[in-house]
């Protein structure tokens, strides 16, 4: 089975993490600023949605982090309420990025069951989407994805080629 589960990862057109983005890898950038999310694929921003980020500034973390785990009506663990639960504050879907050291399990981009909180600070440090706008995004982007958080005035557009994903 590790022999099997290595050789996949040698073959995934995803490995190495480490060398995405490179222009026409899809690529996210969260702006704390403006509550937005640019989705970029094929050297163009192809969609910007808006979004929730943390109540303090300082919840959410910034940098560039990797999309490590993705999931399909996510379990809410904190009050133990199950995926696909209207009360389940995850939404739809979960993609999980390895902010601060985690495993994708503690930081991720969900959707939500409040959407009247979107394009608000409001979360304890995640980044919350309006459910159909996440399932949306959910099929365009790969485990192995690159995010980068950060809070700026400075353009999508300046801001992706910046990272390498746009000339």
């Amino acid at each position: 089975m590790k022999l099997l589960l290595s050789f996949l990862i040698l073959i995934s057109p995803i490995w190495p993490l480490g060398q995405n983005p490179l222009v026409g890898d899809p690529y996210l950038i969260v702006n704390k600023e403006t509550n937005k999310l640019a989705y970029i694929h094929h050297g163009e921003i192809q969609a910007i949605y808006d979004v929730s980020t943390g109540v303090t500034s300082d919840l959410t973390p910034e940098g560039e982090f990797t999309i490590v785990i993705k999931a399909v009506n996510p379990y809410y663990r904190k009050k133990d309420i199950p995926g696909g639960s209207r009360e389940n504050p995850l939404g739809t879907r979960w993609m999980g990025f390895d902010a601060e050291g985690t495993d994708g399990r503690i930081f991720g981009i969900h959707g939500n069951n409040n959407p009247s909180l979107i394009g608000h600070y409001v979360t304890q440090g995640c980044v919350r989407m309006h459910n159909e706008k996440v399932e949306e995004l959910f099929n365009l982007i790969p485990i192995g994805t690159k995010v980068k958080i950060l809070k700026s005035n400075t353009s999508f557009e300046q801001l992706a080629k910046e990272a390498g994903a746009i000339k």
